[in-house]
């Protein structure tokens, strides 16, 4: 039996913050706003993971209003999703991702992203596409002010719950 998940996450981008982007730090004059890390590619992973199997957002999971996540690392709820979604009796097929940004520019970081998320959900780096997309200066994003991901997860039963 197969399962298909999507997730979308968007984070504004603000002074005094690091800049991580499905786990790598990126240099840039600014870093993504919230209360987590930020990390809004691992963010639409969880997402689109969680609700693959219907078991609900990141938000009822690692809720911001719970002060154990301020500041918290997103591999780390990344790597906790993927261990209950494994408990469920399923793997990942493959995972296709889409970072919206105007900048910085992502490729340099992409094969880094893909190492760092594949090992973490132990899956081979070719199940794992990460493309990166400017909004052509158009919107929010393509006024610099925030970065915009998409994750879209096909998952396959491998044994019973």
């Amino acid at each position: 039996m197969f399962r298909i998940g999507q997730g979308f996450d968007i984070h504004r981008l603000a002074d005094n913050r690091k800049f991580i982007l499905g786990g790598i730090q990126i240099a840039y004059k600014k870093g993504l706003l919230g209360h987590s890390d930020a990390d809004c590619l691992c963010h639409s992973i969880i997402d689109a993971l969680l609700g693959a199997l219907s078991l609900d957002d990141i938000g009822s999971h690692f809720p911001d209003s719970d002060i154990k996540y301020k500041d918290a690392d997103s591999i780390v709820l990344l790597k906790k999703t993927y261990e209950l979604i494994k408990q469920k009796g399923y793997i990942i097929n493959n995972i296709d991702n889409t970072i919206f940004a105007q900048e910085p520019k992502m490729k340099p970081y992409i094969p880094l992203m893909k190492e760092k998320l594949a090992k973490i959900m132990e899956i081979e780096k070719n199940q794992i596409s990460i493309k990166a997309k400017t909004m052509e200066e158009q919107d929010s994003i393509g006024q610099k002010l925030a970065v915009a991901t998409q994750s879209i997860v096909l998952l396959k039963k491998c044994k019973a719950d």
